[in-house]
């Protein structure tokens, strides 16, 4: 969704914004909201829990039980790309 450009309205000595009724019901957001203050902005989101991010050690191991077929990766050792002699991206600059 591209970002939309709401107007901040006089609400009492507060302040508040209009939040189109196709978003709240994409979110299924009701008569109250959770409001979040992040380095980046503010986030609004239903009540209730949230879901965690998994960990690299969750997402690993969530990896393994999937069961899926990773054989075809067995092919890309004999691709040579471990015998070509790689520049460094880096050059030193000459005063």
């Amino acid at each position: 969704m591209k970002p939309r450009e709401l107007k901040v309205a006089r609400i009492g000595n507060s302040r508040g914004v209009r939040i189109p009724a196709g978003t709240l019901e994409r979110y299924h957001i009701g008569a109250e909201v959770i409001m979040e203050e992040r380095s980046d902005g503010i986030l609004l989101r239903p009540p209730g829990p949230t879901i965690p991010k998994l960990s690299w050690e969750d997402t690993a191991l969530e990896m393994i039980t999937a069961g899926e077929d990773w054989s075809e990766w067995d092919s890309t050792t004999a691709d040579g790309l471990d015998e070509i002699e790689w520049e460094s991206a880096r050059r030193s600059r000459k005063r």
